[in-house]
């Protein structure tokens, strides 16, 4: 985990360092002030969340935080300064534990996925505060699990498959909401001259999302009477996967939109679809039950933005998607060499079905389109012995979100 650090001065004026916690790997570095303990900071952090730290001993900083250095002093007394300087900070840390610490804010895990972008259309529209809420942007799904699994996020935007995977490691979570349906998003591509997956015996074939592309690849083997150890299946970025199938190096693609219809616009034949895989794959708001019992208020206005941004993207598509281009253009980024333009924008939503609060009712009732998708997924789970048991459909939600019916 990375170390940081924060500025704070000491009683001589010099700087003074609390070493935080940040628990994510360097990416970029964040400047900001911390209102929460009145402090400007400087941290090198992998993703957006700038406050989410915790207060440990002060240590003494040096040029590393672009602190421009004092003058020079002897060594003596450098020692008896910097002494002083953190007798001060314990000083100030103690009176900061006789106050009443503020609530966090609920941290929610997301990655670059298009059910994910209406939590930030809620927050461009100031659907959602940053006092209450904090999107933590993460480069990689395994990434989102990894940190849901250390109690670094209270929430987290999860596959249906990787919120039961989080469960295998008796995580206590529960679903508030489906965020997006995928009615033909995720597809497996050939390159021309494949129509059909029966043609793909023996050729090689990447995989861009291991989550949800792997449920494609299996189903599509399947339909065409394929083992899995009758294919080559590679593991891929959406760049690699563009430049494979360009070269030859692969036969097929899995992907999901905006990355398909890139592939289409490059002679890719669409073979094999997510609209084979009714309600199979979703994506889910998953949160853990301590946050749900601290916070409800704070997780029902996260879930009524989310659906307000969406009835807002349905009414005025191209309007939401101007809101939305500098996340948008992310998704098209391995592909487009000039900037998009929206309609190319708004491709990222095609195939992507998007219940309303008033459709969760049904989706969500018993027996109803989820409880068989995630009774099939856990028997496969328990079948291959990663869970106990099936779990009931009422230790997997929380329905206390969705409107009156």
């Amino acid at each position: 985990r990375l170390r940081a650090a924060a500025v704070f001065p000491d009683a001589f004026g010099r700087p003074l360092g609390f070493r935080l916690e940040a628990g994510y790997r360097a990416r970029r570095e964040t400047r900001g002030f911390d209102d929460a303990h009145g402090c400007f900071y400087s941290v090198a952090m992998r993703e957006v969340p700038e406050r989410s730290v915790s207060w440990a001993l002060p240590v003494p900083l040096g040029a590393s935080l672009d602190v421009p250095d004092a003058a020079p002093v002897c060594p003596r007394r450098r020692r008896v300064l910097r002494l002083a300087g953190v007798v001060g900070g314990l000083s100030w840390l103690g009176g900061l534990a006789g106050c009443a610490a503020p609530q966090q804010p609920l941290k929610v895990g997301t990655v670059l996925h298009p059910a994910c972008e209406f939590l930030f259309l809620g927050r461009e529209t100031g659907l959602l505060q940053a006092r209450e809420t904090r999107l933590v942007e993460l480069l990689s799904r395994a990434d989102n699990m990894r940190l849901v699994e250390e109690g670094a996020l209270d929430a987290a935007v999860l596959s249906l498959d990787e919120f039961f995977i989080c469960r295998t490691q008796r995580l206590d979570l529960r679903i508030v909401a489906v965020l997006g349906v995928s009615d033909g998003a995720d597809a497996l591509m050939t390159r021309p001259g494949l129509s059909r997956p029966e043609q793909l015996r023996g050729r090689r074939i990447a995989v861009v999302d291991p989550s949800t592309g792997m449920v494609v690849l299996e189903a599509a083997l399947a339909a065409a009477s394929l083992r899995q150890d009758e294919v080559m299946r590679v593991s891929v970025t959406a760049e690699q996967a563009l430049a494979q199938l360009r070269a030859g190096g692969v036969d097929a693609v899995v992907a999901a939109e905006p990355w398909v219809s890139q592939f289409e616009a490059l002679g890719a034949e669409r073979v094999f679809d997510s609209t084979r895989l009714p309600d199979r794959l979703l994506s889910v708001l998953a949160v853990r039950s301590q946050s749900l019992q601290a916070q409800p208020e704070t997780v029902r206005r996260l879930v009524t933005a989310h659906w307000n941004a969406v009835d807002q993207f349905q009414r005025d598509p191209q309007g939401a998607c101007r809101l939305m281009a500098p996340r948008l253009r992310l998704h098209h980024e391995p592909f487009l060499l000039q900037e998009p333009s929206i309609e190319q924008l708004a491709l990222s939503f095609r195939g992507q079905r998007l219940p309303l609060a008033a459709a969760h009712r049904a989706l969500l009732r018993p027996g109803g389109p989820f409880d068989v998708a995630q009774q099939a997924l856990q028997q496969g789970l328990v079948a291959r012995r990663q869970l106990q048991r099936v779990a009931p459909l009422q230790d997997l939600l929380d329905t206390r979100f969705l409107p009156q019916a």
